[in-house]
């Protein structure tokens, strides 16, 4: 399949959400053979149907928390890849406790439906997952509960950010991605527990120097003060190319990639879900410590979305 991210929802909280203002089917990566499917949200196969997106042809589906409005259609998702359980398929990357739930509550994912797939392993910060040709890097974030995501492709690199407030470790995380998405619930300089705000953005983007950076997971807040606007005030900040997500957006990551000096696994060849599923070759890799990023000038020219 051609280099594809596919915004199936950019809703960030319960009213947008609740009212499907927005919508909440997490984004769709597809490089390769492979299709990555993150935080599939309440309405996830209905998105999915609309947008064109075939979810048995996921190989991994990345859970970044346990909040209801990124994990409500996991089982739902992994029913549909696998047929009901009658051809197992794919690996699941989930927040620890959407898997295993606390001492208060159990965990989001069913038993019955964890037997889906070929694996199911709940991550931590700093972990290091082969898919394949595909590395998934585990990152931190502010928030206990929540992780986020790094996938290095063989033609691209791509960061997900997550829920999370500003911390410069944090952003540092980010360094050498093509394509970096951030979850930005609040305009200008407003504050929350776990939100980024449009001045945190502008901060991570000035740090990190993404060749694109696509603002997401918007509040009602931000829906008012039009993400358009902030996303292009972060762009005027820091003369690099930002975009606000609309739903059902389609991004070609390969117009954004750097020139791929980065090493990728390629471990085994995948041969496509034609005549049912061949086994995702799944590899845990030791982790390794981050590598900080640089402060860099603002670019003098600006890119255009590729097509």
């Amino acid at each position: 399949m051609q280099p594809k991210i596919t915004f199936l929802g950019t809703g960030g909280d319960s009213f947008l959400i609740g009212k499907q203002i927005r919508a909440s089917g997490g984004i769709i990566v597809q490089a390769g053979d492979h299709q990555l499917h993150l935080d599939p949200g309440p309405g996830t196969l209905v998105r999915a149907a609309e947008y064109g997106i075939n979810l048995r042809e996921n190989t991994a589906v990345l859970v970044s928390s346990p909040s209801i409005l990124k994990c409500n259609d996991i089982n739902a998702v992994l029913d549909a890849m696998s047929y009901g359980g009658m051809d197992i398929n794919g690996v699941l990357l989930a927040a620890s406790q959407l898997v295993n739930g606390t001492d208060n509550e159990s965990g989001f994912l069913k038993k019955k439906h964890s037997k889906y797939v070929e694996r199911v392993l709940a991550v931590r910060p700093e972990q290091r997952i082969g898919i394949e040709n595909v590395e998934v890097r585990v990152l931190k974030t502010s928030a206990e509960n929540n992780v986020g995501f790094k996938v290095f492709t063989p033609d691209f690199v791509f960061s997900y950010s997550s829920a999370t407030s500003y911390e410069k470790s944090i952003a540092e995380q980010y360094h050498k991605s093509d394509i970096l998405v951030l979850d930005v619930q609040l305009p200008q300089e407003e504050t929350a527990e776990n939100c980024l705000s449009r001045h945190d953005a502008t901060r991570i983007v000035n740090l990190v120097k993404p060749r694109l950076t696509v603002l997401t997971g918007f509040s009602k807040r931000m829906l008012e003060a039009d993400p358009l606007y902030e996303a292009r005030e972060v762009q005027k900040a820091t003369g690099c190319q930002v975009v606000a997500a609309n739903d059902g957006m389609v991004i070609n990551p390969v117009s954004y990639s750097a020139s791929m000096k980065q090493k990728t696994l390629n471990l085994y060849p995948h041969k496509g879900p034609e005549a049912g599923h061949e086994p995702v070759t799944f590899t845990e890799i030791e982790p390794e410590e981050p590598e900080p990023a640089e402060e860099q000038k603002p670019q003098d020219k600006q890119s255009t979305l590729g097509q």
